[in-house]
């Protein structure tokens, strides 16, 4: 059975409820809202064009329009990408504004995650530029530069409460996504590995580099570590680098996205916090847990 889900941003809610009644008389189904203006889903629409006609009576709204299927709706492991997803910054284009760089370095970050440049020589070519950069201002940055994504630790700390395994898989730093992760909730993390030299930066990041195919690799293992199939299996991100692992997972979300990241994600947010992740699942309010 099919459901349509629509959300917007909770801190400026869009969601009209006379435009859902609209669209269930035209495609049909039981309206369910999941939070007040915030997020509703429409339950069993007969119509096939549900997901177009949902988009066209909302062209005008900041809300976004998705279709699942009710069935394994509640994933059991959830992977995230780190920059741009469960925070809102680059940490790698803060680190560069320590240096009074940050517009060379967040030029090659954004080629990167469109997809334009090679993700392990663009994320070499960065780090080279932080040479000398010490690792007390690191953590300055860390601490004063960096802010939560809205919804990610209720979408967290909801899935885990429900039984999932949560893991963040960053083509970023350790020092951030261990920090981080621990803060937000999520059972594990993986990023790179910056190398220092008497608390000085070298230029230089650890081997292997973790990439497009490393996500893919964690989204895979721990689906059969924790014995799930894919179809179980949630992971969200916004970049070139997500792409991989959110084609395979069953439920795979680009989140304020790159184009070439939105076009061919089965699931995409442009407007919805985090807390659309847990929309998409059926979750409500009332179930979240922050």
């Amino acid at each position: 059975m099919s459901v349509l889900v629509l959300s917007t941003n909770p801190a400026n809610p869009e969601l009209d409820g006379n435009l859902i009644e609209q669209v269930k008389n035209d495609i049909g189904g039981q309206m369910n809202w999941l939070q007040k203006d915030v997020g509703c889903e429409l339950i069993g629409f007969k119509a096939k064009d549900g997901f177009e006609t949902a988009q066209a009576a909302f062209a005008d709204a900041a809300v976004d329009v998705n279709v699942v299927s009710d069935e394994k709706r509640r994933k059991q492991l959830l992977i995230a990408d780190m920059d741009s997803t469960m925070i809102n910054e680059e940490c790698i284009d803060e680190l560069g504004d320590a240096l009074g760089i940050k517009a060379e370095i967040a030029e090659i970050t954004a080629r990167a995650m469109r997809g334009e440049l090679d993700f392990e020589a663009a994320l070499d070519e960065r780090v080279k530029l932080l040479k000398g950069l010490p690792l007390d201002r690191i953590k300055e940055v860390r601490r004063e530069q960096i802010s939560y994504a809205p919804g990610g630790r209720a979408l967290v700390q909801t899935m885990r409460a429900y039984g999932a395994y949560t893991a963040l898989v960053s083509g970023g730093f350790t020092l951030f996504a261990d920090y981080f992760a621990k803060r937000i909730g999520f059972d594990e993390a993986t990023a790179n590995v910056l190398e220092f030299e008497n608390d000085t930066l070298t230029g230089t990041v650890a081997r292997p580099i973790v990439g497009q195919d490393t996500k893919l690799e964690k989204l895979q293992s721990l689906a059969k570590t924790h014995e799930l199939e894919l179809s179980q299996t949630m992971a969200v991100g916004d970049g070139a680098n997500d792409l991989k692992m959110i084609k395979a997972a069953g439920m795979g979300v680009a989140i304020h996205a790159k184009p070439v990241v939105a076009a061919e994600a089965q699931y995409r947010f442009n407007h919805s916090d985090l807390t659309g992740l847990l929309f998409l699942q059926g979750f409500a309010e009332e179930d979240f847990v922050r």
